[in-house]
């Protein structure tokens, strides 16, 4: 299948001018670290930065949290210090989700974009 794959790129890239040859090299797939660095890129590279922000705090709320479950003997208190620990271990990985669908959606889009490209060409 990686063989057919490769085989229509290279047919895709033989029929394209030189410009639009280089804008579907920038279309191919990317490895998980380019797909990272691409949600730090466009309009929405400021709310990346603000969720990895708000994840590193919410991981040393939970360091805190941890820390004061070990060393509290209260019953009460130990409840609320467990409660603290779960929900700051649980924001960051929502977050993490949200990071995730966004590289997929860039994914889908990158693939839209070769779609296009070759129903483009065709016509």
């Amino acid at each position: 299948m990686k063989n057919q794959n490769e085989e229509i790129d290279e047919m895709i890239k033989t029929a394209l001018s030189n410009e639009e040859a280089a804008f579907y090299e920038d279309l191919k797939e990317q490895s998980p670290f380019e797909m990272i660095g691409g949600l730090f890129e466009g309009k929405m590279k400021w709310w990346t930065i603000g969720n990895v922000f708000i994840s590193l705090v919410f991981i040393a709320l939970s360091v805190v949290c941890l820390l004061k479950v070990i060393e509290v003997e209260n019953t009460n208190a130990l409840i609320r210090w467990s409660l603290g620990l779960i929900g700051s271990m649980l924001i960051p990985s929502m977050l993490k989700l949200w990071n995730w669908n966004q590289m997929q959606r860039n994914a889908i889009l990158r693939e839209i974009k070769r779609l296009q490209l070759l129903v483009a060409h065709k016509e």
